[in-house]
């Protein structure tokens, strides 16, 4: 009886494993589109006009441009390569992106403008433990949710510690952005979103969902996205997005846990661009799912990893407006570049992946 039904298990495990390969797998599939000699990576697939473009990935010092100087390499000899670990949370500001990386408590810094690849392990006060996401503010302070000493840890822009905050108890951050004088936190210990002032005392103001909400609950708020004074909180636990205002009240939700398109497995980073449309990581499915704002899926990019383009554990997934330059020498001379969308993946040879929504260049006006 026991044997009969391990055969039975087995089979069924199976085909959960396959209907999931063939999910990860088909949203990579026929990317790749000639032009002339080059061979580029386009979401979607042709016939179809190309809504993304992959533009490149950067793992060492050499996808940037980092070079050792001539007397430095006289002297001391060729230096390797400098590179990440296992990067999860990332934030661009500036032409500088900065990387929480799992290599030992402490995070990369890129100058793009630059081409400088530096490790960040401040001492003292400021050691991190275990880095998990960032954000800067206007005036260039770096802030850190730091889980190993689960406390919020700040940054001038030279790289001073300023100072380090959060609740004494039940507190474990994995996320932080900034709004105006508001500053949110995601709380893995508490299954909270922790509102503190952006003073001096970071006060701690309030925390939603609100305890009586029963279906606003959050079980694990892994990262956070903001929109129109909309949060938008990626519940690992419950593989659902869920959208409160600025008061936490529960406004929307997008997706489910699941199997197929649409719908959510390892759900990670999320994103939202200037229109609403929502990007949405998932380890599992390891891609970018892409919604309206009405929740409606448009695409996914990445897919399981098997060249350019492709995603291995992704993380992270941000949108960026202000850099576009650091990328535009990789757009296809066909397209016009709209913005960044850049994600992490922990493992494999490409760990940060650099996509470009772009859109068709406009015919010349006769």
């Amino acid at each position: 009886m026991d044997a009969k039904y391990n055969i039975h298990e087995n089979k069924a495990i199976v085909f959960l494993l396959l209907i999931f390969v063939f999910f990860a797998v088909s949203c990579n599939k026929n990317v790749a589109k000639k032009n002339g000699s080059k061979s580029i990576v386009v979401y979607p697939s042709p016939p179809e006009q190309a809504k993304f473009q992959f533009l490149k990935k950067i793992t060492t010092s050499k996808d940037i441009g980092a070079e050792q100087n001539g007397f430095s390499k006289l002297v001391l000899g060729e230096e390797k390569a400098k590179g990440f670990v296992k990067p999860y949370g990332i934030a661009l500001s500036k032409g500088k992106l900065y990387v929480c990386d799992n290599y030992g408590g402490g995070m990369e810094i890129l100058d793009l403008a630059k081409k400088k690849f530096d490790f960040f392990s401040p001492t003292g006060f400021g050691k991190l433990s275990v880095p998990i996401n960032c954000c800067v503010d206007d005036n260039g302070d770096l802030y850190v949710a730091d889980m190993g000493r689960k406390e919020i840890v700040v940054f001038n822009a030279e790289g001073n510690f300023i100072k380090a905050f959060g609740a004494k108890d039940k507190f474990k951050p994995s996320d932080i952005l900034i709004k105006g004088d508001s500053i949110f936190v995601s709380n893995l210990a508490g299954g909270k979103v922790n509102v503190y002032s952006k003073d001096s005392l970071n006060k701690l103001l309030f925390s939603f969902p609100k305890e009586e909400d029963y279906n606003a609950a959050l079980g694990l708020p892994v990262n956070l996205a903001m929109h129109d004074n909309k949060i938008y909180t990626a519940d690992f636990g419950y593989s659902q997005i869920k959208v409160f205002n600025t008061e936490g009240d529960l406004v929307d939700s997008i997706g489910k846990r699941g199997d197929a398109p649409g719908t959510f497995a390892k759900l990670k980073g999320i994103a939202v661009d200037k229109e609403g449309i929502v990007y949405a990581v998932d380890a599992a499915f390891e891609n970018v799912q892409v919604f309206n704002p009405q929740g409606k899926l448009l695409i996914a990019l990445g897919g399981h990893y098997n060249g350019p383009g492709g995603l291995l554990m992704p993380a992270k997934v941000i949108i960026d407006y202000d850099n576009l330059e650091y990328f535009k020498e990789y757009v296809d001379p066909a397209f016009d570049l709209k913005y960044l969308v850049i994600v992490t993946s922990q493992y494999g040879p490409d760990l940060i992946n650099v996509y470009g929504r772009v859109e068709p260049k406009s015919s010349p006006k006769q």
